[in-house]
């Protein structure tokens, strides 16, 4: 029974930290794929470990800043006006990481 119990927690957990990434992977593509998906404007372009280098440097509390304020060509928010701060670190770390 216990083992039963494990493996379906297991399974479940599974699920939500698929759907929770996913959800970030959609909340990207509808407000900041726009200008990170091409490097637009000079925002760093996803997945360019180079251009986010100096700015992961800056600290995430620095870029989350940048992000609620605005920073240079970016919108406050970057057009996430619903997202929350969790949402936001997210969307930094899942643009700074490399894609392969």
């Amino acid at each position: 029974m216990h083992k039963w119990l494990f493996g379906l927690i297991f399974l479940v957990s599974g699920v939500s930290a698929g759907a929770a990434e996913q959800a970030i992977v959609d909340r990207y593509k509808s407000s900041c794929y726009a200008c990170h998906g091409f490097g637009a404007n000079g925002a760093p372009k996803t997945g360019d470990e180079v251009a986010w280098a100096p700015r992961l440097e800056k600290g995430m509390d620095t870029l989350l800043k940048h992000t609620m304020e605005g920073f240079n060509a970016m919108p406050a928010k970057g057009l996430c006006f619903n997202c929350s701060t969790d949402e936001f670190q997210a969307l930094i770390e899942y643009m700074a990481t490399p894609k392969s």
